[in-house]
């Protein structure tokens, strides 16, 4: 391969051809290949390796502290969770295409954010764009945009997720101001896109950090219409406990 021809595969960021010319040659010698089963060849490569590099990233911008999957959930460690429900739900993927929300309420540790990453890594996986945020970090974030006047740009781009995680609602108290973003980001979600939500608290005390009974009312009517609600409060931790000696 001369140095022009190089160039022009770099130039038409046709990676795998570059990397496996030499293999591709030989294999349609060994084969012999005819020009067009040769070239059908080279662009499916092509055309995995494009699909591959875009699923990692899309990977990489959703964010996701910890990869969990959920064919290493241990189910066995929870007998009192619903694995039948939950699988079900997760094999047949159309929360997806319903735009369908999905909740996992539950004490901390027991597996919520294990369960509902499983949830957007399948949809990443599967071609979707995904973010993972923590509800604090978001509320932080939400609070930035009031200052300097980007809420309808950091509103925008939430919206534009196929799959929002949000984590560990419940965990701080919001302003008033950030409330009536998260609830403007919820309702214009909703019926549109998938969020999955995970939170240590039941609905009913969402009111203790929301500090609004109208809107609080109001998200969770939204939230709970169009919704998949997986209660895990009777669910244990799954966290190791240090020993008393320890």
């Amino acid at each position: 391969m001369d140095e022009e021809l190089i160039q022009t595969l770099k130039y038409l960021r046709l990676w795998g051809l570059l990397a496996h010319w030499d293999q591709y040659l030989a294999l349609a010698q060994q084969q012999d290949f005819s020009p067009v089963r040769l070239l059908r060849y080279v662009v499916e490569q092509e055309g995995k390796l494009h699909h591959e590099n875009a699923r990692r990233l899309r990977l990489q911008r959703a964010q996701i502290p910890e990869l969990w999957l959920m064919e290493t959930f241990p189910f066995e460690r929870q007998p009192k969770l619903d694995k039948k429900r939950i699988l079900s739900l997760y094999d047949g993927f159309d929360y997806i295409t319903r735009k369908q929300n999905c909740l996992w309420l539950g004490p901390t540790g027991c597996g919520k954010t294990a369960l509902a990453t499983s949830f957007l890594v399948q949809a990443i996986q599967r071609g979707y764009t995904g973010r993972f945020v923590l509800f604090p970090e978001l509320i932080v974030e939400l609070f930035h945009s009031i200052a300097d006047h980007s809420e309808a740009q950091v509103l925008k781009r939430y919206l534009a997720y196929d799959c929002l995680l949000i984590d560990e609602i419940g965990y701080v108290e919001t302003e008033p101001a950030q409330v009536g973003l998260f609830f403007t980001l919820m309702h214009q979600r909703h019926r549109r896109k998938p969020t999955l939500i995970t939170s240590n608290l039941g609905f009913s005390e969402w009111r203790s950090f929301l500090k609004n009974d109208h809107l609080t009312a109001a998200l969770i009517d939204r939230l709970t219409e169009n919704s998949h609600v997986i209660n895990m409060k009777h669910c244990v931790s799954l966290r190791p406990k240090l020993s008393a000696e320890a």
